[in-house]
């Protein structure tokens, strides 16, 4: 069992880091919006084709298909509008570091929708992360442009975290019903892509497809292994273990994506974004683990941190 539980907390670290990279793929020649439909249709397909393989039950009642719905609009559809929407302004590894702050909004959700009690931990874990988020933006703010883009980009990751956020707590719901994940996630992933090019046909956007290597392969990749994996190992650890210790996976995915950021982007390094970082880290540590292993951790890690600073 807790070699099972590790393994999916590994996989969802590694998968969601890498996905952050993946996305600005995506952006050019197809619409964000169909991009996402076309993301989430495949994925649903593959997974409906594999439930029917191993022949698992695919009837559900109409209440039912209203939470998959909602579980879809909320993880596979309108979050990732926006997440979509800001990668074009920012680096990948920046909208990381901001949904990291989905721990904190799992643990207030939680509290909100399901009587769990909020620490006091949590609000200053919440405190150090939204300071960290300041500092590694740092260099971003004080650049901004005219229409403000940066900053616009901010606010669209944060409230595609909350977003993700609530959809964890309907997962949380229907998974303590009884709903299977995969066949949650195959319905849920069909609503989501249906919404979403409903919405692009809407706006008069183009179902072009773009045939290069780049596009084809990112889309895959989200698709099979940052669709299908990546959610099917994160919502069944957040089902194994709850929504809030399922959230843990996010201070380290931020890491990843940053260093594949780094190669991939030139992402350049600060000494504003390496403090701004390890206080999101600290804040999420603080949120996870007990006071006085925190202060350890503190402890081991704090020459770390400033030697680096210090070389920058």
């Amino acid at each position: 069992m807790l070699t099972n539980t590790f393994v999916l907390y590994l996989s969802t670290v590694l998968i969601w880091g890498s996905t952050f990279i993946a996305i600005p793929m995506q952006l050019g020649e197809v619409p964000g919006d169909v991009s996402i439909a076309y993301r989430f249709g495949l994925a649903a397909l593959v997974l409906m084709l594999w439930c029917r393989m191993t022949r698992r039950n695919m009837v559900f009642g109409f209440r039912q298909h209203l939470w998959m719905a909602g579980q879809g609009l909320m993880l596979f559809g309108f979050n990732y509008m926006l997440v979509y929407q800001a990668s074009a302004d920012i680096t990948s590894g920046l909208i990381a570091v901001v949904f990291s702050t989905i721990i904190v909004m799992n643990i207030v959700n939680g509290a909100l929708f399901f009587g769990n009690r909020v620490s006091r931990g949590v609000i200053a874990g919440a405190a150090l992360g939204l300071a960290g988020i300041c500092l590694v933006f740092l260099p971003e703010v004080r650049a901004l442009d005219a229409d403000g883009a940066t900053l616009r980009a901010i606010i669209l990751s944060l409230v595609g975290t909350f977003i993700t956020s609530f959809g964890n707590m309907i997962s949380a719901r229907n998974q303590s019903s009884k709903l299977p994940v995969m066949q949650s996630n195959a319905y849920g992933m069909a609503y989501g892509a249906l919404v979403l090019a409903l919405i692009a046909w809407a706006r008069g956007e183009s179902f072009v497809f773009e045939t290069s290597w780049t596009y084809t392969g990112s889309l895959a990749y989200l698709a099979l292994v940052g669709s299908v994996l990546g959610f099917g190992s994160f919502l069944t650890l957040l089902g194994r273990i709850g929504p809030e210790r399922a959230a843990y996976c996010m201070v380290l995915f931020p890491i990843v994506a940053l260093a594949l950021s780094t190669v991939f982007e030139n992402y350049h390094w600060t000494p504003e974004a390496v403090a701004g970082v390890s206080l999101v880290l600290a804040g999420n540590l603080l949120v996870i683990v007990p006071k006085q292993q925190f202060l350890r951790i503190v402890r081991i890690f704090r020459p770390v941190i400033a030697r680096q600073t210090l070389n920058k």
